[in-house]
This record gives C-alpha cells, sequence and structure tokens, in this order.
C-alpha cells in the first residue's frame, strides 16, 4: 500500500471543487480511462482575468484525486500567467509529497491546466494540445511530454519517467527512445552551463538521485571500459561526496589500479553526476 501524507489522504477523502462549471472559459482534458487516469478540468474568469472558480472531473486513484483538487486550491484568484508557473512539483509540495510512483498525477494536473489555459486563449478542444512525436503508444505520451517533465523535474533514468508520465509502463518498446531523451536534455544541459563558463549553479541532486545517477555513470560510461581489459567494477557505498567502490576481475589487484580510479572512475562520477565526488577503493 502506498504511503500517503495526510494532506494526501484529506484531497482524497474530501476533495475541494469537484464538478461542472456552466459556460466556463476554459477547459482541458488529459489521460483517457483507458490508460486508468483522466482529468477534466475548467475554470472561470473575472472581470479582472482572475480564476474566480475552478472545477474538475477525474477518474483515477487517491493520488489522481488529491493532486486536481489540490491544484484547484492553489490556482483559485490567480491570473492565467500565474497559474501557468505552476509545476507538478508545486501541486506535489503543497501536498506534503507523493510516491515517486504516483508523481504522474502531479503532471496530469500540469498538463490539464495547460491544456485548458490553451483552450481559452486559442479555442482548441484537442483532448491533448501538447503537440510532438508520440513516444509511447501504450500511454498516448509524446516526446515534448517526456523532455519537459525530464527538465523540470531533473530526472535522470527511464524509470523516473515511468514514474512521472507512465511513459515506459507498458509494452516497454519505448524504453530506449526515452533514454535517448534523457541523454540529449543531459547533454543539452551540460552544454548550456559549459557556455555560461560554469557560472550557473547545478542544482542540488538529492541522495537517491546522487546514487541513481552515479550507477547508471558506471553502468553506462565506466564498466564498459573496464570490460575491455576483462575487469569490473562495483558500487559499494555512497556516503556524502565520497563514492565507494570495489574493483574485479583483472582489475582487482592490479597495479595500475589507483590510475584507474582516479584517471578513468573519479573523472567520469565528476563529469557525469558531479564536480566534487571522490572515489574510494574498498578492498574485500
Amino acid at each position: 500500500m502506498w504511503e500517503y501524507t495526510d494532506r494526501v489522504m484529506d484531497h482524497f477523502r474530501n476533495p475541494r471543487n469537484v464538478g461542472m462549471i456552466d459556460k466556463p472559459d476554459g477547459v482541458g482534458e488529459v489521460g483517457s480511462l483507458a490508460c486508468g487516469d483522466a482529468l477534466k478540468l475548467m475554470f472561470k474568469l473575472d472581470k479582472g482575468g482572475r480564476i474566480v472558480d475552478v472545477k474538475f472531473q477525474t477518474f483515477g486513484c487517491a493520488s489522481a484525486i488529491a493532486s486536481s483538487s489540490a491544484l484547484t486550491e492553489i490556482i483559485k484568484g490567480m491570473t492565467l500567467e500565474e497559474a501557468q508557473k505552476v509545476t507538478n512539483q508545486d501541486i506535489a509540495r503543497y501536498l506534503g509529497g507523493l510516491p515517486e510512483q504516483k508523481m504522474h498525477c502531479s503532471v496530469m494536473g500540469q498538463e490539464a491546466l495547460d491544456a485548458a489555459i490553451e483552450n481559452y486563449r486559442t479555442g482548441k478542444t484537442d483532448k491533448k494540445i501538447l503537440a510532438g512525436k508520440v513516444v509511447c503508444n501504450c500511454f498516448g505520451v509524446t516526446e515534448e511530454e517526456i523532455e519537459r517533465v525530464v527538465r523540470e523535474n531533473g530526472l535522470s533514468t527511464v524509470e523516473q519517467v515511468t514514474n512521472y508520465t507512465k511513459a515506459g509502463g507498458g509494452c516497454g518498446k519505448c524504453k530506449d527512445d526515452i533514454a535517448q531523451i534523457i541523454e540529449r536534455v543531459r547533454v543539452e544541459r551540460l552544454a548550456a552551463e559549459r557556455k555560461a563558463g560554469g557560472q550557473a549553479a547545478p542544482r542540488r541532486l538529492t541522495v537517491i538521485e546522487k546514487i541513481r545517477l552515479i550507477e547508471q555513470t558506471i553502468d553506462r560510461e565506466i564498466r564498459p571500459l573496464l570490460k575491455n581489459d576483462g575487469g569490473d567494477i562495483e558500487l559499494i557505498d555512497v556516503e556524502g561526496n565520497c563514492v565507494k567502490v570495489a574493483l574485479r576481475g583483472m582489475c582487482a589487484g592490479c597495479q595500475v589500479a589507483k590510475f584507474t580510479l582516479k584517471d578513468v572512475v573519479e573523472v567520469k562520477l565528476r563529469e557525469f553526476v558531479a564536480s566534487d565526488l571522490v572515489v574510494e577503493e574498498v578492498k574485500e
């Protein structure tokens, strides 16, 4: 069973602003019953251009209901420009957090709001207004949607993208495409930081994010190099900025092991994870 905060359970059991608005100014629909989650959001503006009323109808789990309810409370009284700045992370924070596997519910709320605002401004009534190539056919998730959640939430693994969008959670055929999008965003982010002369402060990684990035970098950038020489590497622990690893195979006990740790392992981890990481060998 998922561990929900008291605020999530309150908005699930006592959802705010459920229903319909007569002659709404904007309506947005995302998701589908076939996929297990669907949300319809509508709003009414006052003469000053502020959201005076907002209602929703949703089909989904406790997180979907709570996220939709929270969103309506957050944006009530805002202008459309203010409301459009609300992110899925704002929704999750308002609820005191959501399980990682349920973050797609907060993303669905953000997308429904964007669709409703687009409907108001253009008159378009497409159920999913966000454009782009469909990457996940099982859940109808586009390349643009995946790139957006990767950028805005600092995602680094396919599993995280599945948690936030459901993409990759069906047949799994799109996982390679998702991985390529993640890699493209990562490369673009690094290029932007280098162009800025390293002055842009990187977002602080959580412990879980750091470990996942380290594991990903070891699997993609380091292990293939070591295996070419009959070696291997195992992540033992991460303590602060110290990454503890054990060398395996031909690398274990090798005379140049300390150079491998510094010139290969540490260099790669500093390039792809964080510049202050230090690698330490654990000898067993």
